[in-house]
């Protein structure tokens, strides 16, 4: 088994911010795989503002990130992006990754910058089904499902803000902010959404680790408030 740190650190609205971060000071012999570019497709449209890559494009994104088989990965990030990686890799049929829980703050060593010269490895994407739901989908199963938004409690609330086009939630939806530790959560089918499926990975990945799974909206709110669905506020 070898190991395998990737660094996945980003900034809403600021595309060059975790390469940046990068290349000041990351954990030696890390690679770095980015929110936008290489765990999202910014591509595609109609799927919220960060739309899950193809399997195709995910493991050329893992093989020269260092991922392969027989690779466990240790992802470190900000805002989600550690766990949007494990969520992936999961996604896509590569279970071995653990999470810095607190970033590179849990790193006691020393940090280097510039790039790393990586060993690419041959990522095989065997993608899952069942770990996600779709705005229409989740729409027709609101009463059946636990939902769970896990941005922070204003934007839940659905007071004005700069990166909501339509404040508000999906109606019945509970609120554990990703920042926050998970409150206690009602039994049954648990889905979770946030404002574009990267920190909601955030609580799926701690729920995991208790034992419980629950399913992905990735289109999350940056989706659902472009479709004709009912929007709760208050």
């Amino acid at each position: 088994m070898r190991y395998q740190f990737v660094d996945c650190r980003w900034e809403l609205g600021n595309l060059d911010r975790g390469r940046q971060l990068y290349l000041e000071g990351h954990i030696p012999g890390a690679s770095f795989l980015d929110v936008d570019a290489d765990l999202s497709d910014l591509s595609v449209k109609g799927q919220g503002r960060h739309p899950l890559p193809s399997a195709e494009r995910f493991a050329e994104a893992a093989g020269r990130a260092g991922i392969g088989e027989g690779v466990h990965v240790v992802a470190y990030g900000s805002m989600g992006g550690a766990e949007r990686l494990w969520w992936l890799l999961r996604h896509f049929g590569h279970d071995d990754c653990a999470v810095l829980a607190h970033g590179i703050e849990d790193w006691v060593g020393p940090l280097v910058g510039g790039e790393e010269p990586i060993e690419p490895a041959t990522f095989v994407a065997r993608e899952r089904s069942g770990d996600t739901i779709e705005g229409q989908e989740l729409a027709e199963q609101l009463d059946a499902l636990i939902v769970v938004d896990t941005r922070l409690e204003s934007r839940w609330r659905g007071e004005e803000n700069p990166i909501a086009k339509v404040p508000g939630r999906i109606p019945g939806a509970l609120n554990a902010p990703w920042n926050e530790p998970v409150p206690a959560l009602p039994a049954g089918d648990l889905v979770a959404y946030c404002g574009s499926g990267v920190t909601s990975t955030v609580l799926l990945h701690r729920l995991a680790l208790a034992g419980r799974e629950g399913k992905l909206y990735p289109g999350s709110w940056s989706q659902w408030e472009t479709l004709d669905l009912p929007v709760e506020r208050g």
